[in-house]
């Protein structure tokens, strides 16, 4: 059989059981039996087969995931984040939309905590979107900032997709982890810039109110105590990796150790709170490595069957610029992120598209933060984004989920010109990691 045909025979059948439905990670589940019956002999190859999903979920370098996990789920249940927005509150002054700044400064600060978007959004649409209202800002001001920068989660460390695109990848998770960083504020940056230049043009999206007067020494005795201690966590994790003083996993281990610290410190740490974070990270971790086993035994098989080959093959001998081939794969991305779960898009293209950019001769932390990009903007593209729904669920009843897709194109807009400059400036992505030691 060609190749191509059994590659549209597999996607084709993965694709049925997806809109059937199906948990993602029993989609696997089932092609990966089918395949292993008809292609690996039966047998022998169901033993390979458990073995494969054993040896790719007993990784060294997946242990950072729980651990970055068990930091957001610390964070949200301990409710430290409304202390956090309060400090950058004060700082903001008469600036244009500073609500959105807020929303774009703290949604900046927790990116540095939660690792996850989903709780990102959460936190501070239930925190910020009652007083937006109550201000008078336009639903795109209210839902928009908020939003964009809960992708930030995805694209400033601690990242949990970011460890899991590196593990699936064999891509180095040290170098990503800190490659992510100045994409994230680049995006961080153009937000405010998109914030503050609508507030100015069109005035009546956020009407400014009057601001009571804040003292100097009340601004940095706020830093002090709900700012400076973060500096902890993000030295415990990022600092360590970048000065090469520790692994992803010591560093995630660390940053973990230093969250229940800083809740122990404001008085926030009990039973309770252990209990429910405890419970959210492993439903969680359980999840991803369900679904990493099956993708990890999908790309084997694809191999297998010279799948990937044929598609290397048919990717180098293409007569295009093989700059043109990425942006291809972008768009496919992109129309893919606004049908389907953030984590199922990764574990469908990794296998596929990361031995085609080896091939091409591209540099994989470079393509790895593109791609997480990309994914992080699936995250909030109509109609399925999750971070869509989230917002939805702590949105005011009056909201629809056309107010909601339309808040969130803006930001989306600005995360497509981040991505033409990594395109077109590698260093953007790649500077940081080239200065670790």
């Amino acid at each position: 059989m060609e190749w191509w045909l059994t590659l549209l025979i597999i996607f084709g059948s993965f694709a049925i059981l997806l809109v059937s439905g199906m948990p993602v990670a029993f989609c696997f589940l089932v092609l990966n039996v089918i395949g292993v019956a008809f292609l690996w002999g039966g047998e022998a190859g169901l033993k390979q087969l458990t073995l494969s999903m054993f040896e790719s979920v007993s990784s060294w370098s997946l242990l950072p995931v729980p651990l970055f996990i068990i930091m957001g789920e610390v964070m949200f249940h301990t409710g430290i984040a409304p202390l956090l927005i309060d400090a950058i509150d004060k700082w903001l002054g008469r600036l244009p939309g500073r609500l959105g700044l807020l929303a774009v400064g703290a949604g900046t600060l927790l990116s540095t905590l939660t690792g996850t978007s989903l709780a990102s959004v959460a936190m501070l649409g239930s925190v910020l979107v009652p007083e937006m209202e109550k201000r008078g800002y336009k639903k795109s001001m209210c839902l928009g900032p908020i939003l964009g920068t809960g992708g930030l989660a995805m694209m400033i460390p601690p990242s949990t997709l970011a460890v899991l695109l590196g593990c699936l990848g064999q891509i180095s998770v040290g170098k990503l982890l800190i490659a992510i960083i100045v994409p994230g504020l680049l995006m961080a940056t153009l937000y405010a810039t998109y914030i503050i230049s609508r507030c100015k043009l069109q005035p009546s999206v956020a009407p400014v109110y009057e601001v009571p007067a804040i003292s100097l020494l009340e601004k940095i005795t706020a830093v002090v105590r709900h700012i400076l201690p973060l500096g902890l966590i993000v030295l415990a994790v990022t600092g360590t990796i970048f000065l090469g003083v520790a692994t992803p996993t010591e560093a995630a281990a660390a940053g973990a150790f230093a969250t229940f610290i800083l809740a122990v410190a404001y008085r926030r740490l009990n039973w309770e709170v252990v209990k429910k974070s405890s419970l959210g990270t492993v439903q969680v971790t359980i999840m991803l490595f369900m679904i990493i086993s099956g993708a990890k035994a999908f790309s084997q098989i694809l191999a297998y069957t010279g799948a990937t080959r044929g598609l290397i093959e048919l990717a180098v001998g293409l007569p295009l610029a093989p700059i043109f081939i990425i942006v291809a794969m972008m768009v496919l991305v992109l129309i893919m992120g606004c049908f389907m779960d953030v984590v199922a898009m990764m574990m469908i293209c990794l296998p596929v598209y990361i031995p085609v950019v080896n091939a091409l001769g591209f540099d994989p932390v470079w393509f790895g933060v593109l791609f997480l990009l990309n994914v992080e903007m699936a995250a909030t593209s109509p109609p399925f984004g999750l971070t869509l729904f989230v917002m939805k669920g702590v949105a005011p009843r009056d909201t629809t989920m056309g107010d909601i897709y339309r808040a969130g194109l803006p930001f989306l807009g600005c995360d497509l010109i981040v991505m033409a400059l990594m395109i077109a400036f590698p260093a953007i992505a790649l500077w940081l990691p080239g200065l670790m030691r």
